[in-house]
């Protein structure tokens, strides 16, 4: 009881903090779902072939969320969102278990990320959870804060026969709380450094001369670009720590101890981080750019190099056709001295949710479990709209291995998968959003206004510590 009053508490607080700033996410959150919408083609018409599966009647943004659980036996409701990426692989997943149990059906609506986090919180705080779906998707590095803040929502899945071990053991992790999962891990955020190997051959360089490399490697090979091409190997937009994050999971390190406590002053592998991006900055070989769009813009009219981010980024690399051949994708850079370098991180993904309002739970988890974690026809289906598998299976199928001309004739799809095998975990928790704002806010000050380093590094970790209470 004393655990549901201190959600109920917790949720009232969010329920006004998000009415009074709009209810936004984190930058990361949003990168993922502008690239796969940019490169998803006209997957809206395709869901179609799913109707006998799927009801889609309330699916459309502007049509009002069906509340609650489906009170048809065969019938799951779900709340997610972006039709051409997420809508489209639960509409697929309903399509093929519907070939084994007749009569299955989901009844989807579409439904914001920061939207689901907002009708979560107004639940709580109301004592009704009622309202939710069966089934919601929910954002990686969110997961960690709502079943921290809102256990009573979720449906524990740890022992109902999903076989976490066959997932990415990272991402498992940002579902997990307390040794105990409560999601099932979706698509792929994989970190990959994707190149134009036109611009590297002006250099004098190959993709391989950039794969299984450390940071001091890349920076010096980064200045040759510059002076051969006269483009950056990098392209960053300002104020956003998203490649900072990337770096420092590479490292098993993260912004938070395992006790939950602050690790940003005294992190050494954070400070050597940001001094590699301000250094870079100053060397020229990473442009800050305005915004999102700019981003984007850079990587299609050939004003950068590279993109390193999540593998979603491919969606909107792939857009400019005429670079077809042009681009070749491997591993990031690992940071040097550091006793658990990889090069091998994450950024972005999703991951999908049973809530404790679902009356239907063994349908749920076996309708989960014969889809996404379960099912190679599944993924080799979804991989046409960008969304790569974190389950290792899929990465054996005859899809996942055919060779990609945009990328060299490389098979792009199973290599992403074995990257995302070799990313470390990392801690999240209920404050991550807050931890990665300020880290991005001392980077902004240190690049563009010359502060010191150190009283940045102190000023965030003392923000964050404001934050939560301490």
């Amino acid at each position: 009881m004393k655990r549901k009053i201190i959600s109920a508490l917790l949720a009232l607080t969010m329920v006004i903090s998000m009415t009074a700033c709009g209810g936004g996410s984190g930058a990361d959150s949003n990168s993922g779902d502008t690239a796969a919408d940019a490169g998803a083609g006209d997957a809206a018409a395709d869901a179609g072939s799913a109707d006998a599966a799927v009801d889609t009647g309330s699916g459309a943004e502007e049509a009002a969320p069906v509340e609650g659980g489906s009170a048809d036996e065969n019938t799951l409701t779900v709340w997610t969102w972006d039709p051409n990426f997420n809508i489209y692989a639960i509409q697929k997943a309903a399509e093929i278990y519907a070939q084994d149990h007749e009569g299955f059906k989901v009844e989807v609506s579409e439904v914001q990320s920061d939207d689901i986090e907002t009708r979560i919180t107004t639940a709580v705080a109301a004592g009704d959870l009622s309202t939710l779906p069966d089934i919601f998707l929910m954002q990686d590095n969110s997961f960690q804060k709502y079943a921290t803040n809102y256990p009573d929502v979720f449906t524990e899945l740890t022992s109902v026969g999903i076989d976490f071990s066959q997932f990415s053991a990272a991402k498992v992790a940002y579902s997990t709380l307390d040794g105990k999962n409560y999601g099932i891990p979706f698509d792929n955020g994989a970190v990959i450094n994707c190149m134009r190997t036109d611009y590297l051959e002006q250099a004098g360089y190959t993709i391989d001369d950039f794969t299984d490399i450390t940071w001091s490697d890349y920076m010096e090979k980064a200045k040759v670009v510059l002076e051969k091409t006269g483009q950056p190997i990098l392209t960053s937009q300002a104020g956003s720590p998203d490649l900072i994050m990337m770096m420092l999971q590479s490292c098993g390190s993260s912004l938070f101890k395992e006790d939950g406590s602050v690790n940003i002053d005294g992190n050494a592998e954070l400070k050597q981080i940001m001094e590699i991006y301000v250094q870079m900055v100053k060397d020229g070989t990473l442009v800050e750019v305005t915004d999102w769009d700019q981003y984007i813009a850079s990587l299609n009219n050939g004003t950068t190099v590279s993109a390193l981010n999540g593998c979603w980024i491919m969606a909107s690399v792939t857009v400019a056709e005429d670079q077809s051949g042009k681009w070749a994708i491997t591993n990031m850079p690992k940071l040097d001295g550091a006793s658990n370098a990889t090069n091998y991180s994450n950024n972005g993904g999703s991951s999908w949710a049973i809530s404790s309002n679902c009356q239907k739970v063994d349908l749920a988890v076996d309708f989960m479990n014969s889809t996404f974690a379960g099912s190679n026809a599944l993924y080799d289906d979804v991989i046409s709209k960008g969304a790569l598998a974190t389950w290792a299976p899929a990465g054996e199928s005859e899809a996942y291995n055919q060779p990609v001309e945009f990328f060299g004739n490389d098979a792009i799809y199973a290599k992403i998968v074995e990257f995302a095998t070799h990313t470390p975990s990392n801690i999240t928790g209920a404050f991550y959003y807050d931890a990665r704002d300020a880290v991005g806010v001392a980077v902004s000050n240190i690049c563009q206004q010359g502060a010191d380093i150190d009283s940045e590094i102190k000023t965030a970790q003392e923000t964050v510590e404001f934050n939560m209470g301490g």
